[in-house]
């Protein structure tokens, strides 16, 4: 029985926000647990399900996880790195391993060091030079000459929002039996490509992103093509890797040369066409649009506070749009108050611990993005208190609701995220009841879509900025779209 090694690192940073993620922002399970953990729409149990069914010996080592938020601590990263090759090293003593997958985010970046994924690939091609290594990717990784130098091929996701991750480590694992099984050569071409796109105009659910990932599928359907895939890079990461990228893996350098020019001149040729999905506007529109929905009664409404999304990665403790709400003299005679989620303040959090039914004054926000935002003092009553809620496998958080001037927000202990609404559900509201709901999100899931009657997002401030033009980057190359525009574009001279 043939033995692939498999292990993963899952974290999308963001260089804008002061945060830096360590050993409490991330789940962390090790060897037997990865086959206690195997869920619907992830990359990892699709590696490991589909190597397993297919009479492979998997080899597990550690998966480390985390919401997106800032760049990872470089002791906690260190650590998950030499605990992951100390184990290779164990595991390959122990019985010659025949091969390595991975499950990988691609836009992990380490404080104070640069990028993770890279010198962690470099680290097992030097361990096993002989042995092919294949990876899952996010649709947002930002691509380098040492992922791609030590590694046989990638394969990206296909969907945003994310619903195929499970699909596409099933594609990792497919790539690495071609290789075992078939003798396939995979071999990898990447070319970079100068475009930066915020994610909520690049969902694949609406053009022109419906179009370009057709043509990707159509291109991995042709003879030779393994693997193609349309890496969009992290927009809000300040490096000098950041760009797009279009990855094609086949069983020759030519097919693989040819066709990620190809991708890459077509994908270049629709750069203007990207675009937001749903309604947008400045914030005091989308206050003003979303009373006027309440009072026509398309309720709930929901709006995205996309300037300070954690699950983008942003700090989630900016306060200026929230602040905004509770001014605002619509927001006292709505019939329910506005549910906000939410604000990410420990302290605030343990403060209101024991206090429900209580009135208290609290101050809460900008305990970590003090540049953009700045700390809200207010009365109010403490309506709920959670011990260790969780709905990202191990990561537990308290939160409190905190109800004051017609709003009830939700204030965490962790940095958690609001892509769906189950901390809502599972804190008492029924959405369909509220006239408005706010999640510091970009684009709403299918989860939020399945309740909101209305969709907006507001161009609010944070870390995750949609307008890219108002972050101040240093480190980036240029030119650089849509940073700069009117310049020219070689693919084959960007091609790797």
């Amino acid at each position: 029985m043939k033995r692939v090694l498999v292990a993963a690192m899952h974290h999308e940073s963001n260089s804008f926000n002061p945060i830096v993620a360590g050993e409490k922002d991330f789940m962390v399970i090790r060897g037997k647990e990865f086959f206690e953990n195997f869920r619907p729409n992830d990359s990892l149990s699709g590696v490991c399900e589909t190597l397993i069914k297919a009479g492979y010996e998997v080899v597990p080592t550690v998966s480390a996880r985390a919401v997106p938020n800032g760049e990872v601590d470089y002791d906690f990263y260190m650590g998950i790195k030499k605990e992951i090759i100390e184990m290779a090293k164990a595991a390959n003593a122990e019985k010659p391993l025949d091969a390595i997958t991975l499950s990988l985010h691609g836009s992990m970046r380490v404080n104070n060091f640069g990028e993770a994924e890279g010198p962690f690939i470099e680290e097992l091609r030097e361990l096993f030079p002989n042995i092919p290594i294949f990876a899952s990717l996010d649709m947002h990784t930002t691509m380098t000459d040492r992922m791609h130098n030590n590694c046989n091929g990638f394969v990206g996701y296909k969907c945003a929002p994310h619903t195929d991750c499970y699909e596409t480590g099933e594609h990792a694992a497919r790539l690495t039996i071609a290789a075992l099984e078939r003798g396939v050569q995979a071999k990898s071409a990447w070319v970079r490509v100068p475009i930066i796109i915020a994610g909520e105009q690049s969902s694949t659910v609406v053009e022109p992103m419906i179009t370009i990932i057709n043509e990707f599928r159509e291109t991995e359907k042709k003879p030779g093509v393994l693997a193609a895939s349309h890496l969009m890079g992290f927009p809000w990461a300040d490096n000098e890797d950041s760009s797009m990228a279009i990855y094609v893996v086949a069983e020759t350098q030519e097919i693989a040369d040819a066709e990620a020019i190809r991708l890459a001149e077509y994908v270049w040729s629709k750069k203007d066409e990207f675009c937001f999905q749903t309604e947008t506007y400045s914030e005091a529109e989308t206050l003003d649009v979303a009373f006027e929905a309440v009072k026509n009664g398309e309720t709930p409404v929901y709006i995205s506070d996309s300037g300070d999304n954690p699950t983008a990665g942003s700090s989630s403790d900016c306060t200026g749009f929230l602040k905004r709400i509770m001014e605002d003299e619509r927001t006292a005679i709505l019939k329910a108050p506005v549910l906000y989620g939410g604000i990410y303040d420990p302290i605030a959090t343990k403060e209101c611990e024991g206090k429900v039914g209580q009135e208290i004054t609290l101050t809460f926000g900008a305990k970590f993005d003090s540049k953009t935002t700045s700390p809200i003092t207010a009365t109010g009553v403490v309506k709920q208190y959670v011990k260790e809620w969780s709905s990202f496998g191990k990561m537990k958080s308290d939160i409190a609701v905190f109800s004051t001037h017609g709003v009830d927000v939700i204030i965490a202990e962790k940095h958690i995220g609001y892509a769906t609404s189950h901390l809502y559900l599972d804190l008492g509201y029924d959405p369909n009841q509220l006239d408005i709901v706010v999640c510091k999100l970009g684009y709403l899931g299918d989860h939020h879509e399945s309740f909101a009657k209305r969709a907006i997002m507001a161009l609010t401030k944070g870390s995750t900025n949609e307008d890219l033009k108002t972050l101040e980057y240093t480190l980036v190359p240029r030119p650089l779209f849509p940073l700069d525009d009117n310049f020219e574009f070689d693919a084959k001279a960007n091609l790797k």
